[in-house]
């Protein structure tokens, strides 16, 4: 790998890691300030709102300017929405606004690796940075815990600053206080991003302050890429699981915690753990699939996606801490094999059909809408009176009936388009072994 794919790494680590502690912290700051479930639920959907609504634009601004100062600007965004939980605005519209920073960061991070990588280092690569951001989740959610629970909080809280009143009175409080310096880390390290001596691909509207009247012009190219994605052959399959794999994935986070709530009694800082255990999971099948897959073979994993959502029903049936850990770590590992080359030839499809940063924007734009989807639909389905247990059973029943049809949809390809594919399937042969 090159010297950059490692500071790209740093940066991504500790990024995400304030992003998954926070979560932590928001949730334990709504339920402290007595917010219903629905809202705390609604975290989910609000953090995927501006991957959203800013879909047509994130990726082409990332493709425009070098994507480590992308990547820092999307920092100072999340830096800005932390300030805005400390300084008493509704935790929900602060936390959309750490989203909005998400949301500009995740076509930069991804859509480097293709700018400075050969194709045949992109499942590998992959890989390592799904398996350093679960490492992130499974150290950022139990930073979250930790920070909220009693032990720690105490002593932030006991720390006094002379003549000069901070205005944080509470766990969640002081620990979002302690991640607003990790996001910062996290900004250095893009300042220490390579450039990659790619050519930018100018936005369509003008890059000064005229922009904001041009913007709708954005519009039609956003649409074209997303369209030329599902229509292309290996695209729409990698793209549909994907999208499936994180919408299922993203509201997972939480419910895992109302689900240790309702059948083991646990706290926030004890259930966050057990989210953290999903991560351990996923990272080892995320490690294995980047040295045992290749790139023309990514599709042969979809039936994993069937089985994960067999086992998220299961989950009903435990009510033991011993029996849970390692069935959620088999759960997040059968996710991590799954995402890992469908990633890749996500990525590989994406760029030679419009490049890295719309790629990943389309995927964005199509990931977290089903995250957005279906938080919704949980958020409302816990405010109607829905139990935790109910939602697992309907998550579970959605991505094992989801991911079968997908596995049909390929098949059906395999029949009445084999010259195609046969096509796509070599170009990526050929560019894993000479990229």
């Amino acid at each position: 790998m090159k010297r950059g794919f490692y500071t790209i790494m740093a940066a991504q680590f500790f990024s995400s890691l304030a992003d998954n502690a926070l979560f932590v912290a928001a949730v334990e700051l709504m339920r402290a300030g007595g917010a219903p479930e629905w809202q705390r639920a609604a975290l989910v959907p609000m953090f995927a709102l501006f991957y959203v609504v800013l879909a047509p634009f994130v990726g082409a601004f990332a493709d425009a300017r070098p994507k480590g100062n992308v990547m820092f600007l999307s920092n100072a965004i999340k830096v800005v929405g932390c300030l805005m939980m400390l300084f008493g605005v509704h935790p929900l519209l602060a936390y959309a606004i750490v989203g909005l920073g998400a949301a500009a960061y995740s076509p930069a991070k991804y859509g480097i690796l293709t700018e400075l990588l050969p194709a045949s280092q992109l499942v590998k690569a992959n890989g390592w940075i799904e398996g350093l951001t679960i490492a992130s989740i499974i150290l950022g959610v139990l930073l979250g815990g930790q920070l909220v629970g009693p032990l720690i909080a105490q002593r932030m809280l006991s720390v006094d600053l002379p003549f000069f009143d901070t205005g944080i009175d509470t766990p969640p409080e002081a620990a979002i206080f302690v991640l607003i310096f990790v996001y910062a880390l996290a900004a250095w390290f893009n300042t220490r991003i390579p450039h990659t001596g790619v050519e930018m691909r100018p936005m369509r509207a003008r890059t000064d302050w005229s922009i904001a009247r041009n913007l709708l012009a954005l519009l039609p190219d956003f649409w074209s890429c997303n369209s030329r994605l599902w229509r292309d052959k290996l695209g729409q399959i990698s793209l549909a699981t994907t999208t499936l794999f994180w919408g299922v994935s993203g509201n997972l986070r939480y419910i895992v915690l109302a689900w240790a709530a309702a059948a083991l009694g646990y706290s926030t800082t004890q259930a966050s753990s057990l989210v953290g255990v999903v991560a351990i999971g996923t990272a080892v099948g995320a490690v294995v699939a980047s040295a045992r897959m290749k790139l023309d073979h990514a599709t042969s994993v979809i039936p994993l996606g069937i089985g994960m959502g067999m086992l998220v029903i299961l989950l009903n049936f435990i009510d033991n801490v011993w029996v849970a850990a390692p069935f959620l770590v088999l759960l997040g590992g059968l996710g991590g094999f799954l995402v890992v080359p469908m990633n890749a030839l996500l990525q590989h499809r994406g760029h030679n059909l419009m490049g890295a940063g719309r790629s990943i924007a389309v995927q964005n734009f199509n990931e977290q809408a089903c995250i957005l989807g279906l938080g919704a639909f949980y958020s409302l389905s816990t405010g109607l009176g829905l139990s935790a247990f109910g939602a697992i059973t309907v998550f579970g029943v959605v991505v094992g009936g989801m991911m079968w049809l997908i596995k049909r949809w390929h098949a059906y390809n395999h029949v009445h388009h084999r010259e195609e594919l046969a096509r796509l399937l070599h170009i990526a042969r050929n560019d894993n072994l000479h990229g």
